[in-house]
């Protein structure tokens, strides 16, 4: 168990890179792309139109901040949320809770910029590089990830 222990930073980059490519993935077009489409489904799922845009750009630069370790807390908690909101307005949890295919990919979205929101970027990150081992650091004195 102590060798994973010792990976941890290691897990958790990957984790940021592989959300970060995730959520730009689906921010850009949002962004620079299918613009008009997007407004678009979000009125009709009962959603403001300019919705498309924030969303755009939480998933966009969000995944950006998470792939360089970057206020990745903050970009986990914004993606976490609006996610959760994605999930609720889009329904499909709450029609049908046993379709978990239906949902099941923003759900584990979801739950790992969650994961990144509480556990931070780690110490492979500029979060630790521009702020230091003091932000890192919690009121008992141990290092947090």
């Amino acid at each position: 168990m102590q060798a994973l222990e010792k990976l941890k930073p290691l897990a958790l980059l990957l984790l940021r890179f592989g959300l970060g490519v995730i959520f730009i993935y689906h921010g850009y077009p949002k962004l620079f792309g299918h613009t008009r489409e997007t407004v678009e489904s979000f009125v009709r799922i009962g959603l403001p139109g300019y919705l498309a845009y924030v969303s755009g750009l939480i998933e966009f630069f969000g995944g950006c901040m998470l792939i360089v370790g970057l206020f990745a807390r903050v970009a986990g908690l914004l993606l976490t949320i609006e996610l959760a909101i994605g999930i609720w307005k889009v329904g499909h949890l709450i029609r049908n809770p046993m379709a978990v295919s239906s949902y099941e990919s923003p759900l584990v979205l979801a739950a790992s910029a969650f994961a990144l929101a509480t556990f931070g970027a780690g110490v492979v990150s500029l979060d630790q590089v521009l702020f230091g081992p003091a932000r890192a650091t919690s009121r008992k004195g141990r290092i947090k990830d």
